[in-house]
């Protein structure tokens, strides 16, 4: 008989490891378009997938490991500040849409796409101190509802994929 506690940190543990490495690769990947701030979010779909398929509190819990750790290693304070503010906030809006129940995956990875630009521009005229900042979200408005989109595709696959997998926090 396998340990339900011991499946569950060793599924915590493969998707943070996951999560850390699709941001190391998108970090290779030069900005699109040459306008900073633009990424695709990779990382979300392993948020999505933890949303999912294992829980609200798994998939904050596994965001939030992720972005200290990737800061950690990759990072720095800035971008710890930036991470967090658009990480959690995007992780808390899904995490809402999810539980009304009103809202297709692909729906919630838009509005966390759009939420997590929300979220670094909100910390950029914290830290800059103008609200001058305030225009370039109508530019990361479109990026996060692309990239949101192409993420909650991609995530929402993956889970139709992986429905044959016990969902218990074991895998």
């Amino acid at each position: 008989m396998r340990n339900n506690k011991t499946g569950k940190v060793a599924t915590y543990g493969l998707l943070i490891a996951l999560a850390m490495i699709l941001s190391y690769v998108e970090a290779q990947i030069p900005a699109f378009f040459a306008v900073p701030g633009m990424k695709l979010g990779l990382t979300n779909v392993v948020v999505l997938f933890a949303l999912y398929r294992i829980g609200y509190k798994s998939a904050f819990f596994i965001n939030l490991l992720r972005i200290l750790l990737v800061a950690m290693l990759f990072g720095n304070g800035m971008s710890l500040a930036y991470s967090l503010a658009g990480g959690m906030l995007s992780t808390l809006v899904m995490m809402l849409l999810k539980r009304s129940g009103s809202f297709r995956m692909v729906t919630v990875s838009i509005v966390g796409g759009i939420t997590h630009n929300i979220g670094q521009i909100l910390v950029a005229i914290l830290i800059l101190q103008t609200t001058a900042l305030a225009w370039y979200l109508l530019i990361l408005w479109f990026s996060g509802l692309a990239s949101g989109l192409v993420i909650g595709l991609i995530g929402a696959e993956i889970l139709k994929r992986m429905k044959s997998i016990p969902s218990d926090g074991s895998m």
